[in-house]
């Protein structure tokens, strides 16, 4: 186990949830509908919204991943210490997913807290998105 998951723990940013398996399929239906609002943003130019949409596609996502363990977050950043901890370090998930995590929510910082951002950055975070949310299926198959 790693430190930042131990003080996640520790923490109670992440707790242990004996009926998240229950809620997989609700944050999976989450994650669709927040990626298909992405998409339907950004055909209305609507920049800003796509951008955050498309990362809270991948947050719900992450957390059918995360309630497919038993656990639930408290916290974006021990969400994704989470997912390094339970599906990377044990092999179920490329690393390549952490970064497209970390890219996406710089990205949504940035539209949301610092008014920047664009047409291209909207098509990224998308793009992330999709890539993030099928992956998480397979896994949760």
């Amino acid at each position: 186990m790693s430190e930042d998951f131990r003080e996640c723990l520790n923490k109670r940013k992440i707790i242990q949830f004996p009926r998240a398996k229950g809620f997989v399929k609700k944050e999976l239906k989450a994650a669709h509908e927040d990626l298909s609002e992405a998409r339907n943003r950004l055909k209305h130019e609507k920049y800003k919204y796509a951008t955050i949409n498309s990362y809270y596609s991948i947050f719900h996502a992450s957390r059918a991943l995360l309630y497919s363990k038993n656990y639930r977050e408290r916290s974006h950043y021990c969400l994704l210490i989470a997912l390094e901890a339970l599906f990377v370090n044990t092999g179920i998930m490329s690393r390549h997913f952490i970064v497209i995590f970390k890219n996406s929510m710089s990205l949504r910082e940035n539209a949301d807290y610092s008014s920047s951002f664009s047409k291209e950055s909207a098509l990224l975070n998308i793009s992330y998105a999709q890539e993030f949310l099928e992956m998480a299926k397979k896994i949760l198959r």
